[in-house]
This record gives C-alpha cells, structure tokens and sequence, in this order.
C-alpha cells in the first residue's frame, strides 16, 4: 500500500526533465551550506565567542559543503558554486545551455538560506542589535551573511586572495572527481571536498575570510540589503562587494585551466593506461 502511494506521489509530482531536478539540487544543496555556513557564523557572532570561535566556522563550512555534495551530487554534480560550474564550462563537463540555470539555482538557493538564518536566530540578532543593523565595526552583524575585508587588504590583494583560493579549490576538486588520476573512493568524495573546505579555510581565511563563491556571497549580500543592513553592504570596504564575485569567477577558469594543462591532457589512452599498469603504480603507493 506504501509503495503503492509513492508510486501515485511520483507519477504527479515527479519531474520528467532532468534540469528541473538539477535546480532543485542545487538550490537545496546551497541552501544546506548557507544553514551551515553562515549559521555557524550567526552563533559565533551572537554569542560573542561564547559558544562558537573561527574553528567552529570552518567545521560549519565544511560540513555544510560536505553534505551539499551528498545531497546534490547524484543529480546535478553538486557544483553549488558558479565558479565551479564555469570551470566544468570551460572543461565540456557542462552544456552551455545548463550553464545560467546552475548559477540561477545557486544564488536563489543563498538567498533562501540567508532567509532561513536570520529567521533561526531572528531573537538572538534582535537582542544583539536592539533593532540596529550595523554593518562593519565591533558590533557589526552583516558579516554574519557576507564577506568583508580585513583593514590590511588592499583591492588588488584582495582579488588575488579569491583568485588564488578559488583556482585551489576547482583544482583540487577535479583531482578528487578524475578517475583516470587517483580520485577519491565512490561515496568518499563530499567528505574530501569538504575538506578541501576546511584546507583553506585554516590556510587562506585572514584577509577577507574565504567566500570563493559568488552565490555564497552575493546572494546573501542581497539578502542584508533587503532585511535592514541596506546599501551600505555593497559601499562598505571601498565598494567590496564585486571582488567576491568577479575574483572566484576568474579564479575558477584558471584552476579548470590549470588542471587541463597540467593533469588531464596528459592522462594516457585507455589501451595505453592499461599497458602501462598504472594501477598497479598506485596501488604501490597505497601500500608503502
């Protein structure tokens, strides 16, 4: 009789084209890092310290990363990221038509997110705030939502920052999805990307933290604008808000490129992989 039902539940309501389930996939799978991400920064925040620190930040970006690629990997690839989804572009891995209905569901699924943080902890910004929504400086709560930079950072330093650490994570992301390289286990690799995660952000977070992610940023960015922060989100840190934006764009072709160059162009031919017992190289390795 169950089974019954959910075949009924699925002849209605199931999807029929496959890029309807993939904005569905990463709209919920972004939506799950914002929930994590930011709301490991809202209790950071809020608390004052008291009950989350830069630690806990990166274990909520990581996880919530981690079961973004659980959630979503399966049907859409799991980029939830724009510039992950034009370094898999640039690469053939993405039709051209696929590439702005990703992006869309990305930021939608931030904005979305952002909503569901400010209402978990709607209280506790109202008694941290008393109503008064400061942006930057000792009391400031947008950066609860978006990035902002460090008082050292200067413009170019800061796209560079995004650059660096955006190509890092595209290029290590093809490394753990190559099966013609090492790879990681099946099922294995939302935990390694999620890694990836925690790598940089014990490593590259100084500056302006590491949003390396134009929906994370931007999309929630929105979000403060419209809930009470206003314009000044995009006028604060010498109109800071495009770096997040344009640097992991940028930052996401050279790691695809990077990568081709460096790694995938030389992979052998099937016949020839085979001839050359690579396998058996690597299983060498695992046993040393």
């Amino acid at each position: 009789m169950e089974n019954e039902y959910r075949r009924k539940m699925k002849e209605k309501l199931g999807l029929r084209r496959d890029i309807f389930k993939e904005f569905l996939a990463e709209f919920l799978g972004i939506f799950f890092l914002i929930l994590f991400g930011c709301g490991s920064v809202a209790q950071m925040v809020l608390s004052r310290a008291g009950l989350g620190d830069i630690l806990s930040v990166h274990i909520g970006f990581t996880l919530g990363v981690m079961m973004a690629v659980y959630i979503a990997g399966g049907v859409s690839g799991a980029h939830v990221n724009p510039a992950v989804s034009l370094a898999m572009l640039i690469l053939g891995k993405l039709p051209l038509k696929k590439f702005p209905i990703y992006v869309a569901a990305q930021f939608l699924g931030a904005f979305v997110g952002s909503c569901a943080v400010y209402g978990l902890y709607y209280d506790a910004l109202m008694d941290f705030t008393k109503g008064e929504f400061i942006v930057t400086g000792e009391n400031a709560t947008a950066t609860i939502f978006a990035s902002y930079p460090s008082k050292h950072l200067s413009v170019l330093n800061g796209l560079g920052d995004q650059v660096i650490a955006t190509a890092a994570l595209v290029i290590c992301i093809l490394a753990i999805t190559d099966r013609k390289n090492i790879g990681a286990p099946k099922g294995m690799e939302p935990l390694s990307i999620g890694l990836i995660i925690a790598g940089i952000g014990v490593s590259m977070s100084l500056n302006c933290g590491y949003p390396i992610n134009p929906a994370r940023d931007l999309g929630p960015r929105f979000f403060t604008a419209l809930a009470g922060w206003g314009m000044e989100v995009f006028r604060a840190g010498g109109c800071w808000w495009w770096i997040p934006v344009v640097g992991p764009m940028v930052g996401g072709a050279v790691g695809a490129g990077v990568y081709l160059i460096f790694i995938e162009l030389h992979h052998p031919e099937p016949e020839k992989q085979e001839q050359n017992n690579v396998q058996d190289k690597y299983e060498i390795v695992t046993m040393t």
